[in-house]
C-alpha cells in the first residue's frame, strides 16, 4: 500500500431501507489525516499509482470494518480504472477478506468516476470478473460524474447511487424532480436498486420517498465520523466462527442476516415502548432485556399498537409493565444455519410466524435480530441459483464453484491441489455404444465425485460439461482422490474406459489465481492423455516440469518431463 495511504482512517455510514426502516448496508468512507481523499487519489493518478492505492484502501477498509463486526453488507469504493484492472484489486482484497472471514457476497463494490479514458470493454470485463467471484456491484456518483448512460444499461449492476448534487435541488426544482422520476422508472424496470445519497433535510427525505426511492443515506440519519461506527450499528461480537468456504454446500447462517436489535429494559412500561415505536419508523419489534442483556420478552410492532390503540387500550396499559402485552422471546443461537431458523418458524404459533427472531450468544445475551422474510427470500434465491447452476446429468455445479474456492484458498494462503478429470476417447464411446451409455458413464463419475466430496472435508467438485470435471482439494487428500478415480474399473456397456487426471499443486505464492492455474492445467491434460491407461500427471506453478504419477508402465513412479 502506498505510504500516503497509511494515515487514512475510515468512517462508516449506513444505508437505510425506507420500506422496513432497517439498515441494509454500511459504506466505508476513506478519511485521510490531512486533506481530502479526492486529493490523495488525484496525486496517485498523476504518479500512475491510482489502482494500487485504490486497491490498498479497499483492503484496508475491510480490515478496519472487521473491528466493529456489524455483520452488514460492506460497501467499498473503487474508481473505474481499478474496476478495469480486477486482478490488481483482487489480490489485496481477497487477502483481507480471508483474514477477516468475510465473503465476496457480503461486499458491494461501488464503481465511481473518473470513467473518462477507461476502456468500456475492459471495464465490463472487470465487472464480470468481480461478479464471477460473488461480489455485488454498484455505480456511484450518478448525476455528478462522467458515467456513460450506455454503460449503465450494459453493466448489469445491482445498485445505483444518485449523487447529492442532484438531490440538493429537491423538492423545489421541477427538472430535478423529473430526473429522479426517470431514474426510478429505469431502475424499477431493470430490477436495479436506486439509492439517494447525501440526504440532509426532512424535505429531501419526503421528496425522495414520494418519488419512489426506497434506499437512502446521509447525515440526516447518521453523520459519518472518522474511525467510528454510527451509534446503534455496533453489535456484540458473536462467538468465533471459522470462515465458511464458498461452496454450494455452505448454507447461509442466521448471522448473515443479523440486524441490530431495538431494546428496552425488561421493566419498561407500555408507554415507553409506544414512544419508541412512534418516534422511530425502524423497529418492527422491541426486545426487553435484563441487566445481563438476556432477552426476557419481545413485542411485535403491529400487535402491540393494535392493543394499545383499541378501546380504552391506552388507559388500561400505558403505565403498566410492557411485559403484559409482550410475548415470550423466540431465540436462536449465533452461528445457527438458516434452515434451523425456518424449522423454528414452522413450529411457531401461526400468529407469530412473522415475528423477529432474536439471535443470542453463548451466555444467552441478545446479539441482534433477524427478519423471517429476509431469510425466506434469501433461501429461495439461493435454491433457485443453485438449481440453475447444476448440471442436469450429474447434479454437480459448474466451474465457477471450483473457481471461487481456488481463489479463496489462494488468497488465504492455504495450499491446495487443482485437478482436471477427463474421459479418454469419449467420442468413441458415444459413437460405439450410444449416447445413453455415455450419459450413464458421466452419471457414474458424478456420483463418485459427489461421494468423495462428502467423505473428504476439503474436496470441492464441478462438472464443467461433457466428460470434463474439476476438483479442488487439500494436498493430503489428492492421493485418495486419485486412487478412487483411477482405480475404479470404468465401463460403458461392454467397453472398458480409462480416464486422465491432470493436477497442479498450489503452495506458497507461485499461484496467483484460478485463471492462471486453469492455463497450466490445459497442456497437462494433453500430456496425461498421451500416457496409456488411466493416468495421472502432476505439475506446479512457476515451472515447465511435470511428473507422471500413474499410467501403464508408470504406476507409483515419478518420471520428470518438460511441458512443451
Amino acid at each position: 500500500m502506498e505510504a500516503a495511504a497509511d494515515d487514512v482512517g475510515f468512517a462508516f455510514q449506513p444505508l437505510y431501507s425506507l420500506n422496513t426502516g432497517g439498515v441494509v448496508g454500511v459504506e466505508a468512507l476513506a478519511r485521510p489525516a490531512t486533506g481530502r481523499i479526492h486529493d490523495l487519489l488525484r496525486a496517485a493518478q498523476r504518479r500512475g499509482r491510482l489502482v494500487h492505492v485504490d486497491a490498498g484502501l479497499a483492503a484496508q477498509a475491510v480490515l478496519s470494518e472487521a473491528t466493529h463486526e456489524t455483520l452488514l453488507p460492506l460497501h467499498l469504493n473503487l474508481t473505474a480504472l481499478s474496476a478495469a484492472a480486477p486482478q490488481l484489486v483482487l489480490d489485496p482484497l481477497l487477502e483481507s477478506l480471508g483474514r477477516t472471514g468475510r465473503r465476496p457476497r457480503e461486499i458491494v463494490l461501488e464503481i465511481g468516476a473518473p470513467f473518462h479514458g477507461v476502456s468500456p470493454k475492459a471495464l465490463l470485463a472487470g465487472l464480470e470478473r468481480f461478479a464471477e467471484l460473488g461480489f455485488r456491484l454498484a455505480f456511484d456518483g450518478l448525476g455528478s460524474g462522467d458515467l456513460p448512460l450506455n454503460l449503465l444499461a450494459e453493466a448489469g449492476v445491482g445498485l445505483v447511487k444518485l449523487d447529492r448534487t442532484t438531490l440538493r435541488r429537491l423538492p423545489g426544482e421541477t427538472a430535478a424532480v423529473a430526473l429522479v422520476e426517470s431514474l426510478v422508472h429505469f431502475t424499477s424496470r431493470t430490477g436495479i436498486r436506486l439509492v439517494a445519497t447525501g440526504i440532509e433535510a426532512e424535505e429531501q427525505l419526503s421528496a425522495v420517498r414520494r418519488l419512489g426511492v426506497r434506499i437512502v443515506q446521509g447525515n440526516l440519519f447518521a453523520p459519518a465520523r472518522a474511525n467510528a461506527m454510527p451509534a446503534g450499528l455496533v453489535t456484540a461480537p458473536p462467538e468465533p466462527v471459522a470462515p465458511v468456504p464458498l461452496t454450494r454446500a455452505a448454507a447461509p447462517r442466521v448471522d448473515d442476516f443479523r440486524h441490530p436489535a431495538t431494546t428496552l429494559p425488561d421493566d419498561a412500561t407500555c408507554d415507553e415502548v409506544r414512544r419508541v415505536l412512534l418516534d422511530h419508523d425502524a423497529p418492527s419489534g422491541i426486545v426487553g432485556i435484563d441487566r445481563a442483556g438476556r432477552p426476557r420478552w419481545s413485542i411485535d410492532r403491529a400487535r402491540f399498537l393494535l392493543d394499545l390503540t383499541g378501546p380504552y387500550g391506552h388507559a388500561l396499559h400505558a403505565n403498566k409493565a410492557a411485559a403484559r402485552l409482550a410475548d415470550p422471546p423466540r431465540t436462536i443461537r449465533t452461528g445457527a444455519g438458516a434452515l434451523e431458523l425456518l424449522d423454528l418458524v414452522a413450529d411457531a404459533d401461526l400468529t407469530r410466524t412473522g415475528d423477529d427472531i432474536i439471535v443470542v450468544g453463548a451466555d444467552g445475551e441478545c446479539l441482534g435480530v433477524v427478519f423471517v422474510t429476509e431469510i425466506v427470500r434469501a433461501m429461495a434465491e439461493a435454491k433457485i441459483e443453485e438449481a440453475a447452476a447444476l448440471n442436469p446429468l450429474t447434479r454437480l455445479p459448474g466451474s465457477d464453484t471450483v473457481a471461487r474456492e481456488v481463489d479463496r484458498r489462494i488468497a488465504a494462503g492455504t495450499p491446495l491441489v487443482v485437478a482436471w478429470l477427463d474421459v479418454d476417447s469419449f467420442k468413441r464411446i458415444n459413437d460405439t455404444v450410444g449416447f445413453a451409455a455415455g450419459d450413464d458413464l458421466i452419471r457414474a463419475l458424478g456420483r463418485t465425485l459427489t461421494d468423495l466430496a462428502a467423505k473428504l472435508r476439503s474436496v470441492t467438485v464441478s462438472h464443467v460439461g461433457g466428460d470434463d470435471f474439476l476438483i479442488a482439494c487439500g494436498i493430503d487428500e489428492i492421493p485418495a482422490v486419485a486412487d478412487t478415480l483411477l482405480g475404479t474399473p470404468w465401463t460403458a456397456e461392454h467397453l472398458s474406459v480409462t480416464v486422465s487426471l491432470a493436477t497442479v499443486v498450489c503452495a506458497g505464492t507461485a499461484a496467483k489465481s484460478y485463471r492462471e492455474v486453469s492455463r497450466l492445467l490445459a497442456p497437462l491434460k494433453k500430456r496425461a492423455k498421451d500416457v496409456p491407461g488411466s493416468s495421472w500427471v502432476n505439475s506446479w506453478p512457476g515451472t515447465d516440469r511435470f511428473e507422471i504419477l500413474r499410467g501403464q508402465g508408470h504406476d507409483s513412479l515419478r518420471v520428470p518431463n518438460q511441458v512443451r
